[in-house]
Formats: structure tokens, sequence, C-alpha cells
């Protein structure tokens, strides 16, 4: 079991929430942080407050990890995405928002504790999505953003990797996160499109309408499950890789 510092960004909640408890059941010391976080130091878990579209909050996460020991794995979570009717109504503001938080926070992060990681080695991944590979109209500038996430994971996969670190994405595709099921997220959205109910959106439509194979959506544990098998000694020959984790949405290769 490995006794050394794991980093999860925006780690609060959905599919951040499920590796932070994964990488606890694995023996990590987790240092965690999002703008809405409480606070924390409870037994191995270390939660920081830290507004993650600031270079000032990733600095202070990357911060407050490093007062725990030596960083050896980080996950670059964080992210947001907002519903468009077209391409045409994106604004610039909204572009660089999105951006900002989807792809600067792991620039920032990465650049932060990559001297950690390269002290004594350690492993990225990168939390990208199937709409890096199949763009979305309704999340156009977010699909366009993940994209950019992958380029970067290839690029430092690339750079680093003689150096005894790697860097792997996960891309899921639809989790039943807070971003599915909290009030005014991708299920409200749904409904309002389609008239069916919320249960038959979770159930049946959505998976249904998104070309899940296996026929349900994700959950998020299924996701960190992926996320700890790349951080570990098995995924040791393992860089430069998009691990994709969507029940068969994508068919090709």
């Amino acid at each position: 079991m490995p006794n050394n510092v794991a980093v999860v960004s925006g780690g609060t909640k959905g599919i951040g929430a499920a590796v932070v408890q994964r990488l606890l059941k694995d023996g990590y010391e987790v240092v965690t942080g999002s703008r809405s976080a409480s606070p924390e130091q409870t037994g191995n878990l270390t939660v920081v407050r830290a507004d993650l579209a600031t270079a000032e909050g990733n600095l202070r996460l990357a911060e407050a990890a490093r007062a725990r020991g030596r960083v050896s794995a980080l996950v670059n979570n964080v992210g947001n995405w907002d519903f468009r009717s077209s391409f045409l109504d994106v604004t610039d503001e909204q572009w660089e928002a999105g951006f900002t938080i989807n792809v600067m926070s792991a620039v920032r992060l990465s650049r932060a504790l990559l001297p950690d990681l390269l002290d004594g080695g350690g492993a990225i991944v990168n939390i990208s999505s199937v709409n890096a590979r199949l763009p979305f109209t309704g999340v156009v500038d977010y699909s366009a953003h993940k994209a950019s996430m992958s380029n970067l994971t290839q690029a430092l996969s690339e750079e680093f990797a003689a150096r005894g670190v790697r860097v792997n994405t996960v891309s899921p595709g639809p989790t039943r996160t807070p971003g599915w099921t909290d009030e005014g997220g991708t299920v409200d959205w749904m409904v309002a499109q389609s008239g069916a109910t919320r249960e038959e959106v979770l159930n049946h439509k959505a998976p249904t309408d998104m070309g899940v194979t296996m026929g349900r959506l994700g959950e998020p544990e299924e996701v960190a499950a992926a996320v700890a098998f790349l951080l570990g000694d098995e995924a040791s020959w393992i860089t430069g890789t998009d691990l994709v984790v969507d029940g068969g949405v994508i068919k090709t290769f």
C-alpha cells in the first residue's frame, strides 16, 4: 500500500468524491479541494477550500498537499459544463471561463506538482470525457475543452515518461453524478426536451439516446476504479493512454 500523498481536484462530489474514497481505501493520504469545500482534516483526508479556476487556488491546494508528505499521485478532476442551444450562442466569456476550469486548472496544478512527482516517480490521471471524441452540440465548448485535456495528457506523457512520471486520461461516459441528477442538471434538461419523467430519463431514455450498449448510466465508483488502476503499480507500463469508461458509448477504436 502506498504511503504517499494523492491530490484530487474537485473531490467533494460526483466522480471526484468517489476517487477520493477509493484512494483512501487504497492507503493514500488524500488532499482534495474545491470552491465549495468545507475545510477539514480527518484521518488520512485533508479538504481545502480553494477556487481552482484561479492560479492562487491551485497553488493553495498544491501547498496543502506538499505539507502532508511526498506527492506521488495527481488526479485532475475538477470541471464544469453548461448546456448550450447552439454554438452561435456561446460567448467569448463562456468559452474562456470553461477553458479556465476545465483545462487551465489541470495545467496549473500539474505544473505546481510535477517537481514533486519527478522526485521519486509518480502518476497523473486527467479526467477527460467521451465528449473529447464525440462532440455534442449541447456542450460544444466543454467538448472542445476535454479534447484539449486529452491532448495535454499526450504531451505530458511524452515529456515526462523517461523521468518516471506516467500520465493518462480516464474518459467517462454518462455517469450518475450530481451534474446529472441535481436540480437543473442533465436529467432536467432531457426532461424539458422530451417530456419524459426523471425516472424514465435516468433508467431508459438517457442510456438509449446516448448509445450506451450496457443500457444504464455508469456509477462514479466504476470510474474511480479505473483511476485507481492507472495510478497503481499494475499500470506501471501504461502512459499516454485514454481509458474509456462509458458502457460502450464509443464504438470505434
